[in-house]
């Protein structure tokens, strides 16, 4: 009897379960945080902001990494 290939499942952590990730394409990623495209893209390239790319040329961000990591406080009592 040939045993069956084990089969890896994903069960996604406590965080992943409640901020599923939301996709968006550069341009809406700009209007939300009310900047250009150019700025996402240059967010991408230096490391602010992880790009997530499908096919060839279609790239995404996931708007739950700009609320946690490209946003940060300063001053006052940051």
């Amino acid at each position: 009897m040939a045993k069956s290939p084990r089969v890896e499942t994903h069960t996604p952590n406590r965080d992943q379960r409640r901020n599923p990730r939301r996709y968006a394409t550069l341009t809406q990623a700009a209007e939300y945080l009310g900047v250009t495209d150019r700025t996402i893209r240059q967010m991408i390239a230096d490391g602010r902001l992880t790009g997530y790319r499908s096919g060839s040329r279609l790239v995404r961000v996931d708007l739950n990494e700009i609320d946690d990591d490209a946003m940060r406080p300063f001053g006052g009592v940051a």
